[in-house]
């Protein structure tokens, strides 16, 4: 059993809407928990410019660089961290914090999306867009802070379904990479019970564990509004709750944790904030077991 430590990553750097940065607060707020930290992100004026095909990096790295510290100083108090973001680019300092002390891990990115752009790809700079390419070790600009990345043969996708328009350039990246991708198709055609399975095997081989980030952006917006990118036609709540479950019955090998891109600003009636204290209190109660 291990205590666990909920670490509040509050930025919307990474992306050009505004209002992620107050999703972990609201959620911390809403839930009766004393071991938490918050991590700000710096005071600066955020850059929105389409031009800019590397948006808000300094102050990206500022960020990553204080919640890279926290991570790591809780899995040396032999806490558990589950970080809330934010928007997804706070997890390249979540998984690679989980691995600079947990060594070898496997990840899984539940996700809409791929981000899986590079420097190269990316045709919007909005940095959320790159964090799990960062995390395999191919957008080193974003890991300044270290150089312990994770296997693309362990790094699993669960759930992509957008169509941005540069797809095709992501997608070449993740070919090029070795990475293993389930779409919304493929759970739509051998089930969530599957796919999950697959995914921990493949995160989990030859590993010490694995590192799950789980963006709010893979349900359908009509079940979850309150994100920063919805995309049509992703999962239900049923299906949601199923890959929390998996993802309890497997709990030894779970690392770390992350639930991201929850943005009140967009949310109806806290539907979306409601889900992600289910998710949240459901895995804090088994890892406290």
């Amino acid at each position: 059993m291990k205590k666990v430590k909920l670490i509040g990553a509050c930025t919307d750097l990474g992306v050009d809407v505004c209002g992620a940065e107050k999703g972990p607060a609201k959620i911390i707020d809403n839930i009766e928990y004393d071991n938490k930290t918050i991590i700000n992100k710096p005071d600066c004026i955020k850059s929105l410019d389409p031009n800019d095909l590397r948006k808000n990096i300094v102050e990206v790295n500022y960020f990553n660089n204080q919640l890279f510290n926290e991570i790591t100083s809780t899995l040396v108090h032999n806490e558990f961290p589950i970080t809330l973001g934010g928007d997804h680019s706070c997890a390249i300092a979540s998984v690679l914090g989980s691995r600079k002390i947990n060594g070898k891990i496997g990840v899984i990115w539940v996700d809409a999306h791929l981000d899986y752009n590079t420097f190269d790809t990316t045709i919007t700079g909005n940095l959320h867009g790159l964090p799990l390419a960062a995390i395999n070790g191919i957008a080193k600009d974003l890991t300044l802070f270290t150089d312990d990345f994770v296997d693309p043969a362990n790094t699993v996708v669960v759930g992509y379904r957008a169509m941005e328009e540069n797809r095709l350039q992501e997608l070449g990246n993740i070919k090029r990479m070795g990475v293993t991708v389930f779409t919304n198709d493929d759970i739509n055609k051998y089930g969530i019970e599957y796919v999950m399975n697959k995914a921990l095997e493949i995160a989990s081989k030859n590993t010490n564990g694995v590192h799950i980030s789980y963006d709010l952006d893979v349900i359908d917006e009509k079940y979850a509004p309150g994100v920063s990118v919805p995309e049509l036609n992703g999962i239900n709540l049923d299906t949601a709750y199923k890959i929390r479950d998996i993802i309890t019955n497997n709990i030894n090998l779970l690392k770390s944790f992350d639930i991201v891109e929850y943005n009140p600003d967009n949310d109806i009636d806290n539907k979306t904030l409601d889900i992600a204290l289910n998710i949240l209190t459901t895995v804090m109660n088994k890892i406290g077991k």
